[in-house]
């Protein structure tokens, strides 16, 4: 006789949410002081490219509880009312520090990040500046989209000379139709 069990419960068990997604991996950061706050800001690719997804993680010290911020980017292009500025909220896959998921920078230049943070030891602001974000790697934007379309339009060119040799309604009149 072979003893049987039955498998754990853990077998069956589904998976975390934050374990559903690779871990944030942070290759650089830089250090802000926002009045009375130490803040590190992380980068999950260095250096920064345009138009490169990328993760930002913002960890105060001490941790998130209670303290609450907003975040304004400032760069090239961003004018007026198209200031990036909004709350700091949890990083969906890093949930003890705050952050923002897979981002991309829209153009090359100097980006400045400001920090306005509130908690216990009052409110506090700091920038980190000049950040530099290097040119959208690969070849120009407009030259890619040129080339993706090279196939659709060699497609639409075969179509039309398939049809135009074997022309339906040729056909059609011969029979009487």
């Amino acid at each position: 006789m072979i003893p049987v069990s039955a498998p754990s419960a853990q077998a069956y068990a589904p998976a975390e949410p934050e374990q559903a997604y690779a871990p944030v991996e942070v290759v650089h950061t830089e250090q802000v002081q926002a009045g009375p706050y130490h803040l590190t800001v992380g980068f999950s690719t260095w250096p920064l490219r345009a138009m490169q997804s990328l993760d930002f993680t913002f960890a105060p010290d001490g941790g998130l509880t209670g303290k609450s911020g907003t975040l304004s980017m400032t760069g090239p292009g961003m004018k007026g009312s198209r200031r990036g500025a909004g709350p700091l909220s949890r990083h969906p896959r890093k949930r003890d520090v705050w952050g923002l998921d897979i981002q991309s920078l829209s153009t090359a230049g100097k980006w400045s990040f400001t920090f306005a943070i509130n908690g216990p030891k009052g409110q506090g602001t700091g920038t980190l500046d000049n950040v530099t974000v290097l040119d959208q790697p690969g070849p120009p934007l407009a030259l890619s989209w040129a080339l993706c379309t090279l196939p659709v339009l060699g497609l639409i060119a075969f179509l039309a000379i398939a049809w135009r040799r074997h022309r339906p309604s040729r056909h059609l009149a011969a029979l009487g139709i």
